[in-house]
């Protein structure tokens, strides 16, 4: 169909009409932008109201500036807040209880180099005697059958143990107790004691010993017993019985005292 030159009037028509159409699409989009700017504004105006600030965050406490200890607060439960942690991030040590000391070994005295016994003094016995050296033959070795001189003396067993430092052995000092006479070694039967003290004097120094135990034995059974275990540095008296001076031995043993 032809087309007539527009008028004026119906140009305007037209755009009004175009405006018209187009117009109410744009006003949608329009409406959603502004919705959400709306929106965003009224959740900041929610948060600046209702809410901590945006931008000025409350600051964090770090460890090393907590206090260290709370307060008492009226009505509370007591309880103590906890310690801080140390820089090290471990908790502070603990107090640990003392150990008593480690038990040291028994102390050995000193001794001189082994030799022979020349003189013996035990004052609580009243026994201050020379010792003389005794050599014993095989048969007395072996049945431990021994008959001292007749004398007030005392006598050293040589093939038994010498007292000093490197003796392999226990030394032996025998003596005779007499009937009818004061003898030094009578006093053995009486006067030994358990813890008493006695010097050996030998060719290289004095050792001083302490009496560890005190026994009578008979004669028959002195050969058997404990008296002869090989006990390096054991001092052994042996003397007669005087309660039964043909029946039995009084057997004195003592150890090197410590200081």
């Amino acid at each position: 169909m032809p087309q007539r030159n527009a008028t004026p009037q119906d140009r305007r028509r037209h755009a009004g009409s175009r405006q018209g159409i187009t117009g109410r699409p744009g006003w949608r989009r329009w409406n959603r932008g502004d919705a959400a700017i709306l929106g965003c504004g009224i959740l900041t105006f929610l948060s600046l109201t209702a809410g901590a600030p945006l931008f000025h965050p409350a600051p964090l406490l770090s460890a090393g500036s907590a206090p260290a200890s709370a307060p008492s607060v009226p009505g509370s439960t007591g309880l103590r807040a906890a310690a801080p942690v140390a820089d090290t991030g471990m908790p502070p040590a603990t107090a640990v209880a003392a150990q008593p000391p480690a038990r040291t070994v028994a102390e050995e005295p000193p001794l001189p180099p082994s030799a022979p016994p020349i003189h013996l003094r035990y004052p609580d016995a009243g026994l201050d005697v020379a010792v003389q050296p005794l050599e014993l033959d095989g048969e007395a070795q072996s049945t431990r059958t021994i008959e001292p001189p007749a004398t007030k003396d005392g006598y050293w067993l040589t093939a038994f143990g010498t007292p000093g430092k490197g003796s392999g052995n226990t030394t032996y000092v025998i003596g005779h107790s007499w009937e009818g006479a004061d003898a030094p070694f009578n006093h053995l039967s009486s006067a030994a004691a358990v813890g008493g003290l006695l010097d050996v004097q030998t060719a290289a120094g004095t050792i001083s010993y302490r009496v560890d135990s005190v026994t009578t034995y008979l004669k028959s059974t002195l050969k058997d017993s404990p008296v002869w275990d090989m006990v390096p540095n054991r001092l052994v008296l042996i003397s007669c019985y005087t309660e039964d001076p043909w029946g039995r031995n009084v057997v004195v043993t003592a150890s090197p005292a410590v200081p």
